[in-house]
């Protein structure tokens, strides 16, 4: 029951860090950060966009074809993944683009009989020919992104599946009467041959709501295929939000408080979104205009900084050693200084092995690591302890989003967890290049630092006619800088006539330094 109660009054926030090149947002549980999400402002081939590609090369014994969707490689459609119903949707392509603009109704078609799932890919796609495909993984490496022909759009509370008939409620609605409920509910508004995925957050809508955004998608799906053409193939056709309001939409719930942002652009963009999606948390949106650095000011480069790289502490001395194969990551759970205690071993363990469970389902969403997973955690006789583990770790990766499959502990203490792995791995350096001999091994003489700050305030100020700068230092520097009667800056002030601003970023190495202009952009050097 307690742990049902934990679950309840999980206190949710984003903050979102918005930079010319790109989006940061950082997902807070109970203030600790849990999700990391980077996206680079010109992202393309996100998953879940549409596109009309070009059907490059069969490829019989992998049965399956190479797509040109417009990336530097071409992607990958396998043959299990065309969807039972793609000459449906092939016979529907075809006549949208010969109608020019008059796409047919889908509930007037009729539906083509399945494909033979042990059918051959030869059979079905010949090179040169268009196909209707989505992005199902993104680029991963050196690979191209990863296709599927069975297509949905996704809405906040309905998935449509164009080319089906067949209404599912998610697994997660525990009550019989509401998922019954749900699904006669959609069963009754649906068009024909479309089918409908009932996500959890619909738990307890009303038909209003649900009619208004299916009715939203299909329209969504008819206005792409009245503007599809043969010209300039590939091409996108349907366009996924951006990450930032995918995220939005899988996880907003009424658990979430705040969503600090910090571009006004961006943050009118979510605060309309929110307004149209759940109204009634459009107050949570908040703009923030601090003069540090939002992910500095919620404590989150740190957080960053202890969570990313080779070893992880988690608690009481103990820690975990992450380290990546091309095969699969491996996990080794120690107790670190907690073995020197006198306790009972066997309890010890389990005391670890609870909390690295916990440490370990935090890792995998904040790194987004995918594929195979083994862990490797402190051996245990029992059984019943190895139970309690298996259990914890179920019960820490009950809120990962991302589909995932865990194995009890071996006899050897190991644990395999398979985790769907839909893009890149999020990997952030945490070891830092020494910041007075940048790598090299030699060290400039630190007398000399102070002088080359005054040698750029002069370029800026006589040279380049800058009227107001702010200087940003690490905290040490910057109190060495501003404190005293007659400080450095003050010296600054009567030499250049001019009053730079100091403000410290703790996250800056301890010699770097950058300076900005009235406006708040970096001046490059």
């Amino acid at each position: 029951m307690l742990l049902n109660l934990e679950k309840v009054f999980v206190s949710t926030e984003l903050v979102i860090d918005v930079t010319p090149s790109e989006i940061a947002i950082a997902l807070l549980e109970n203030k600790q950060l849990v999700e990391l999400n980077k996206e680079k402002r010109n992202l393309q081939f996100t998953v879940g966009e549409i596109y009309l590609g070009k059907v490059k090369r069969i490829m019989p014994g992998l049965n399956a074809a190479f797509i040109d969707v417009g990336y530097e490689k071409d992607a990958f459609l396998h043959y299990l993944d065309l969807g039972p119903q793609f000459q449906t949707l092939n016979k529907y392509l075809k006549n949208s683009l010969s109608r020019k603009g008059k796409a047919l109704s889908i509930p007037r078609i009729k539906l083509e009989p399945d494909i033979d799932k042990n059918g051959k890919i030869a059979d079905i796609l010949k090179p040169g020919q268009l196909v209707m495909v989505q992005i199902a993984k993104e680029p991963i490496s050196t690979k191209g992104p990863r296709l599927s022909s069975e297509l949905s759009i996704p809405g906040r509370n309905l998935v449509l599946i164009p080319f089906s008939d067949k209404v599912s409620v998610s697994q997660k609605i525990e009550s019989p009467e509401e998922k019954k409920r749900l699904k006669k509910l959609v069963e009754s508004i649906k068009p024909k041959n479309y089918g409908v995925i009932v996500r959890t957050v619909a738990e307890g809508k009303k038909v209003a709501v649900l009619d208004a955004e299916l009715r939203g998608l299909v329209k969504k799906w008819e206005i792409a295929f009245e503007k599809i053409s043969v010209t300039h193939v590939p091409k996108l056709v349907i366009s996924e939000l951006t990450r930032t309001s995918v995220i939005l939409r899988d996880i907003l719930n009424v658990s979430f408080n705040n969503i600090f942002v910090n571009e006004d652009t961006t943050y009118h963009e979510i605060k309309d979104y929110i307004n149209t999606i759940a109204p009634e948390k459009g107050k949570i949106v908040k703009y923030f205009d601090g003069a540090t650095p939002i992910f500095d000011h919620y404590g989150i480069d740190k957080q960053i900084k202890a969570s990313f790289g080779k070893t992880v502490s988690f608690k009481s001395g103990a820690y975990l050693i992450i380290e990546h194969t091309e095969a699969l990551h491996v996990i080794d759970v120690n107790s670190g200084n907690r073995s020197k205690l006198g306790e009972n071993q066997e309890s010890n363990a389990l005391e670890v092995n609870l909390a690295a469970a916990e440490e370990i389902a935090r890792q995998l969403r904040l790194r987004d690591m995918g594929g195979i997973i083994v862990v490797d955690f402190i051996d245990m006789h029992s059984n019943e302890n190895k139970q309690l583990v298996y259990d914890k770790m179920k019960q820490a990766m009950d809120s990962d989003r991302t589909k995932h499959n865990i194995l009890p502990l071996s006899k050897f203490g190991l644990m395999q967890i398979t985790r769907q792995r839909v893009r890149p791995e999020l990997n952030i350096q945490t070891v830092e290049k020494c910041p007075t001999c940048k790598g090299t091994g030699e060290v400039a003489s630190t007398v000399l630092f102070v002088d080359d700050i005054e040698n750029h305030i002069s370029f800026l100020i006589n040279e380049s006619n800058y009227k107001q700068l702010t200087l940003k230092v690490h905290p040490y520097i910057a109190g060495y800088i501003n404190n005293g009667f007659f400080s450095l800056k003050w010296k600054w002030f009567f030499r250049f006539k001019k009053l730079i601003r100091v403000k410290s970023v703790s996250s800056y190495h301890f010699l770097e330094f950058h300076f900005f202009d009235k406006n708040g952009e970096i001046i490059k050097d």
